[in-house]
């Protein structure tokens, strides 16, 4: 008997997300794929590539091949899915997402969904990031544009081959409330910051803060060719970067050198 490609898919905004259901139920509507769900029990937005190393974590059962980790993060949910669930074989592709909002430039570096990828291909599974750029402000969200994308993508890897090597991904972002685009390669933009905290006090007095959202501001870096992510997504494009695992400076490392000496 075939068996079937299985896909593992995680995501940060938490099992019940909305874009979430509909990543699972675009990839089930592929034939000869089993799809599994590892998902974080709450939202873990922003927790970057972060491992739970303090306090144990829990499967949940919510259905069928749909697993909510108690507390747990998006690396955790990939990390405990591949030694609980996939002890005799890999997934062959994991994919995480769909998530609710932008992951451009450096914020890749925050970013849950980005995380989950970077553990999928540490542990040498294909993978993909996926995000739906969208107003925050706005209650829900239209994944359709999101869900044709990974659609095409999947078949596209599973009836030929993954695009990149080992210790790399593909973070996909979609632009906003458009029902087709083509696709850009791009890459990472140069993300601007700023410091938005908003100060509050509880009946009792007492002071707490709230972390503010920035927007979407960016620049070309130098040098750089091609398109940035972020000016693909202007220009109404999907936007695909390949995203690489090795943080090393090897422009620097001769100046470096140069410093010590």
């Amino acid at each position: 008997m075939k068996k079937k490609y299985t896909i593992l898919v995680t995501n940060d905004d938490g099992y019940e997300a909305k874009g979430l259901l509909a990543l699972v139920s675009t990839l089930r509507e592929i034939e000869d794929v089993a799809v599994v769900v590892v998902a974080p029990a709450n939202e873990k937005s922003a927790c970057g590539h972060s491992l739970t190393l303090v306090r144990p974590l829990r499967f949940v059962s919510v259905d069928d091949d749909f697993y909510k980790l108690e507390d747990g993060t998006p690396s955790d949910c990939v990390y405990l899915s591949l030694n609980a669930l996939f002890q005799e074989k890999k997934p062959d592709l994991l994919v995480s997402g769909i998530n609710r909002g932008s992951n451009m430039g450096e914020d890749i570096t925050y970013s849950g969904t980005a995380a989950g990828a970077m553990e999928g291909v540490l542990h040498g599974i294909p993978s993909i990031a996926i995000s739906q750029v969208m107003d925050f402000t706005e209650p829900d969200g239209d994944f359709s544009l999101a869900q044709q994308s990974i659609k095409a993508l999947v078949l596209k890897i599973k009836n030929g081959t993954f695009p990149l090597p080992q210790r790399e991904f593909l973070n996909v972002n979609i632009p906003p409330k458009i029902k087709t685009a083509q696709t850009k390669v791009t890459y990472a933009g140069l993300r601007h910051y700023a410091n938005d905290a908003h100060l509050h006090r509880n009946p009792r007095g007492e002071e707490y803060y709230w972390l503010g959202l920035h927007p979407l501001s960016f620049s070309k870096r130098a040098n750089a060719r091609g398109m940035s992510d972020y000016e693909a997504i202007e220009a109404g494009y999907i936007s695909i970067t390949p995203i690489m695992l090795d943080l090393s400076a090897y422009k620097s490392m001769q100046n470096l050198e140069q410093w010590l000496s």
